[in-house]
This record gives structure tokens, sequence and C-alpha cells, in this order.
């Protein structure tokens, strides 16, 4: 049966700790909870990161360091890491300078926008967040598999 399937509970597992710890995180630093956090992407640490670590590790662990199935999952990971790095920060930075254009033409009087007609800006991670992420993933796949 499907929930018999470690390496896919691990994952869900990992994804599910680290978007707890990011709205832990996100309420420390800003002093308020945000419901989006809890399913949101960017910030601390990258849930996809941890997701994809933790089906890695786990797939090594299961299937073994040797077999194919390890091999796929690990070359996944790193498009995944990197794609949360790369280009989901970039458009993050983006959608910012988008943002801040649109506020400047609201503010001379170009009409009122809704919440719903901004642009996501939380979409991307640091290296940090990557890196924690990924720690973060390693670390439950040894426990939940060991």
């Amino acid at each position: 049966m499907i929930y018999e399937n470690r390496i896919l509970l691990t994952g869900l597992v990992a994804w599910a700790v680290s978007q707890v710890i990011k709205t832990i995180i996100h309420l420390i630093i800003n002093k308020r909870f945000v419901w989006e956090r809890l399913a949101g992407d960017g910030g601390m640490p990258s849930s996809h990161s941890a997701t994809v670590s933790a089906v890695a590790v786990s797939t090594g662990l299961i299937a073994g360091w040797n077999s194919p199935v390890f091999a796929v999952a690990v070359i996944l990971a790193l498009i995944v890491m990197h794609d949360a790095r790369g280009v989901r920060q970039e458009t993050g930075k983006q959608a910012r300078v988008i943002n801040d254009i649109l506020e400047l033409f609201e503010s001379m009087g170009q009409g009122k926008l809704t919440p719903e007609e901004t642009l996501k800006e939380l979409v991307g991670h640091t290296h940090r967040q990557v890196v924690a992420g990924a720690a973060l993933g390693i670390v439950i796949a040894l426990l939940m598999n060991l």
C-alpha cells in the first residue's frame, strides 16, 4: 500500500516539518502568524530542498547507494535545489521590482490594485535556505530510515 512507502512518507514528513519550522521562524521574526507560511513557497528552510533531499537519502538507504533509482533521485534533487536557489529567487526579485513600479503608478493616481493583482514575491530561496532545507531533509531521512 502507498502508506507503507517509506521513501514517500519520508519526503512528506520532511516537507511538513520544514513548513512548520518556516512558519515558526516567520512568526518569531515578524511577530505575527501567517497561515500561508504553512504551505507557501520561500523562506527558511527550503521545503523543496528538505523534501527532495529526504527522498534522495531515503532512496539510497532503501534501494542502495548504487541503484539507478538513487541516481535519478539525486539528479532530480540537485535540479530542484538549483532551481529553488536560482530561477525562483530571480522570479521573486522581479516580482518585487514590478510591485514597486505598480505602487508608484498607484501613488500617482493610476488606480488601486487588489492583493490578487500584485505579484507574489516570496517564491525563491537564498543559498543558506537551500542548504538548511537539504540538511533538514537528510536528518529526517536518517531518523526515519535507520
